[in-house]
């Protein structure tokens, strides 16, 4: 039986803006990706980040003294209801997935903060310094906070028919989300002579429980793991040079590579190594090191040594740490040894 041959798609680098990147605020970058891709991508995952990422939040309080959110409490400068809003936007990551508890006792004048609540082992308190209320001298907030894991928003889950509970508890509305914003922009970008590929740029803004990279990670595994259902045969392996199948760890440790049993060039295609090194879009001074020195062709820099590009003049560390960066994002490294005749061999079966 004939195996038809798939067109390859292109595979975008992925990086953050280190420079911008905290806990709370991160940049990605993807480019070049196929024209039309940068909205698809975009739209898919600002949507799963805002509303399927997953996340801890307190759903129920006790406080000792009052039996609804519409009391007051002595010697509590806010009244319950102030305090159940102060509650609701405690920040609190949850290690291990699973529910826990949360305790604070203040007495005396003093300003009760999130740093004061006592945490199970596995839940973290990020905004500590978040203030629950304000207690008066002779005063006293007795909390215990109930913790759970979920996605999205979720109102309070008052038990029907009852609106007092036995314990004193007080449900509240939870927002388990980390997100709080997720915008992204889409712009053109050039691969050699084609000018209309996407360069997509995602900015995720989270409350501290989830870093951007983690909440990315995550949103890239939900729309995986969602959309495999969807495969009616085998996945089609659409950047497997010539449609070949990985091989095993002895194949890979050859001498000479072939294009179409090297699993690191499932990201290229013959035709993207056989292209001017220009593809690779390094610096000024890197590129012409490189040219200079008769590597035009990027499968002429992959078959290069490390050793051999060290000897190339004015070449110094700084421009090869570039290109190793620069060949890593596509899959390649030197001293691949691929051979140019199985190169043109694929091209033409192709």
């Amino acid at each position: 039986m004939t195996r038809k041959e798939w067109q390859s798609l292109t595979i975008p680098r992925i990086s953050w803006n280190n420079e911008t990147l905290t806990s709370k605020f991160g940049e990605l970058h993807a480019e070049p990706l196929a024209p039309g891709f940068g909205i698809t991508f975009g739209n898919a995952l600002r949507r799963v980040l805002l509303g399927s990422i997953e996340g801890a939040a307190v759903t129920s309080v006790i406080i000792r003294g009052v039996n609804n959110e519409f009391s007051t409490l002595p010697g509590v400068v806010e009244d319950v209801m102030q305090v159940v809003l102060n509650i609701k936007e405690i920040v609190v990551r949850s290690r291990t997935g699973k529910s826990g508890m949360m305790r604070m006792l203040v007495e005396g004048e003093r300003t009760a903060k999130v740093a004061d609540i006592i945490a199970d082992d596995h839940l973290e308190l990020v905004n500590r310094d978040h203030v629950i209320a304000h207690v008066a001298a002779g005063g006293v907030l007795e909390i215990t906070f109930f913790v759970e894991p979920g996605r999205g928003y979720q109102l309070a889950q008052w038990p029907l028919g009852q609106s007092l509970q036995k314990d004193d508890r007080i449900y509240l509305d939870a927002m388990f989300s980390p997100i709080q914003r997720v915008t992204f922009d889409v712009q053109k970008t050039r691969v050699g002579e084609d000018i209309d590929y996407d360069a997509l740029k995602i900015a995720i803004n989270t409350n501290g429980a989830a870093q951007p990279v983690e909440a990315m990670h995550y949103a890239v595994s939900v729309l995986r793991n969602q959309l495999q259902h969807f495969l009616a045969e085998v996945e089609i392996p659409f950047n497997d040079i010539a449609g070949a199948a990985v091989p095993s760890q002895e194949a890979t440790n050859t001498a000479t590579v072939s294009p179409r049993m090297d699993p690191a060039l499932n990201a290229v295609t013959p035709e993207f190594l056989l292209k001017p090194i220009d593809a690779l879009e390094f610096s000024v001074r890197a590129n012409n090191c490189l040219v200079n020195a008769g590597v035009k062709r990027i499968i002429d820099l992959v078959n290069l040594t490390e050793d051999e590009v060290r000897k190339i003049k004015n070449f110094g560390s700084k421009s090869l740490a570039e290109v190793q960066e620069g060949m890593k994002a596509f899959g390649l490294k030197f001293g691949m040894n691929i051979r140019e005749e199985s190169l043109k061999k694929s091209r033409k079966k192709e």
